[in-house]
């Protein structure tokens, strides 16, 4: 890799998914110069929000691992000098890293822009040049070029033959279209709903779309029920929406998705 001036290697891990309103925990930070030379800055940081308990079975940092970590605003300019007049290499970070980092250093009123940074993201890269269509399935899988592609018959023969070359290829596939179904639609435990739009937060559901992203449902019960109301009301939401909101009118709240219902006034 030709390099003109420095590129830091970043990862960032977090209280959450969404960018603009949770915190930092982790990041990590590999500067590779142009003369094949590095150096590595890495930093816990205290958040200064709790962490989910389901965020911390996924990075494996607790709040007890950062109660005693410095604050952002307490080592953002020492980021700063790291990485300026660098550029930046990721994976996903273009998606979330850059973002989350950017609204760090302006909630600290901590000067740095990424305007005039080349940053080279190696997910995007990864699906520009693995394709993940049915012509690049068929011929990973079949070993195959798919002719006629974008066509009813062709296609629908090459699915046939690909989920057959898939049943081959992985033993540990169900045998039967019961047990496909599971496998294909199984709910990412992280949500709710199927439709994602309340989260786990704590055990308890939490709002993961509009104004009140990231508050919990039980929460919003008691001080803006109204919009609660209108989530029901409004006729746009699906119907496993409607009925986990009109529940929770009703004091029933999930709970980690096995558990009794919370019960309303339970804190």
């Amino acid at each position: 890799m030709n390099l003109s001036r420095p590129i830091v290697f970043l990862d960032i891990e977090a209280t959450g998914a969404d960018a603009t309103r949770d915190r930092i925990v982790e990041i990590a930070l590999i500067k590779r110069f142009p003369d094949q030379t590095h150096k590595e800055l890495i930093y816990r940081i205290n958040p200064g929000i709790r962490i989910p308990v389901e965020v911390v079975a996924l990075h494996g940092i607790s709040n007890e691992d950062v109660a005693n970590a410095p604050a952002f605003k307490d080592i953002a300019h020492t980021l700063i000098e790291f990485i300026r007049d660098c550029d930046f290499g990721g994976f996903g970070l273009a998606r979330f890293d850059i973002p989350i980092l950017s609204e760090e250093f302006r909630r600290c009123s901590a000067e740095f822009s990424f305007q005039n940074c080349a940053i080279i993201d190696g997910l995007t890269i990864f699906h520009q040049k693995e394709p993940r269509d049915l012509t690049a399935a068929y011929r990973y899988y079949c070993g195959k070029t798919l002719v006629g592609a974008h066509g009813a018959e062709a296609d629908a023969r090459a699915s046939m033959e690909v989920l057959l070359a898939q049943l081959e290829r992985y033993p540990d596939l169900p045998r039967d279209a019961t047990g496909l179904h599971a496998h294909c639609n199984r709910q990412d435990n992280r949500y709710v709903d199927g439709h994602r739009k309340f989260m786990w937060k704590d055990g308890e559901a939490a709002f993961n779309f509009g104004k009140y992203k990231g508050e919990l449902l039980r929460t919003l019960v008691r001080t803006q029920r109204d919009y609660v109301e209108w989530v029901i009301s409004e006729g746009k939401f699906a119907q496993e929406v409607v009925d986990i909101c009109w529940k929770a009118l009703r004091g029933e709240f999930p709970k980690n998705g096995k558990e009794k219902p919370l019960q309303a006034g339970s804190e």
